[in-house]
């Protein structure tokens, strides 16, 4: 009999909410696991699945938390796709250092889309080259926190899934050796 669920796709589901659950509960503000969830969905997931994983997370608590400017939530989603494509890059060659080099690349991608999104669509700043300076400028901590939120959550969920990777080829070969 087949399996109805296999581990991905329980693992993928566990993510979603738990990424969702992490938006809502309290927490400083963008320090949530939502990139390094769409870095590790790039390099875990097939590519249909890895694109959709974060969306869904981020439209669930959205339906919760509330929408906003849809404008600002599609450059919010745009960014978090394109850190799902840099999540791609770990699937050949995977080492710790490169996925902090591409959460931070991850991070300045945030950075750069959404505080643009915000000049040009919110209303709060002039749009003229002032306004978009003073949108990076006071973006500046919410950088901080969303780099911060990214290397750590990242950190913690590749560590994971290579421990789990450690115990079942363990498991495996104890197995196989008492056949």
């Amino acid at each position: 009999m087949k399996k109805f669920l296999n581990f991905n796709t329980l693992f993928g589901i566990f993510l979603i909410f738990g990424a969702a659950l992490a938006r809502l509960l309290p927490h400083p503000a963008n320090f949530t696991p939502i990139a390094a969830i769409a870095l590790f969905g790039g390099r875990q997931f097939s590519k249909k699945i890895s694109l959709i994983i974060p969306i869904l997370a981020l439209f669930a608590s959205d339906a919760i938390i509330g929408f906003y400017s849809i404008k600002i939530m599609l450059a919010v989603y745009l960014s978090f796709t394109t850190t799902v494509l840099l999540g791609w890059q770990l699937r050949k060659n995977f080492s710790i250092s490169k996925m902090i080099g591409l959460g931070i690349i991850s991070s300045i991608v945030f950075f750069l889309i959404t505080n643009a999104a915000v000049w040009a669509f919110s209303g709060m700043y002039s749009v003229n080259f002032s306004g978009l300076v003073l949108s990076y400028w006071y973006g500046l901590p919410f950088f901080r926190n969303e780099l911060m939120g990214t290397i750590f959550y990242a950190t913690i969920i590749f560590v994971c899934q290579e421990i789990i990777n450690l115990i079942t080829l363990r498991t495996r070969d104890s197995n196989q050796s008492q056949v």
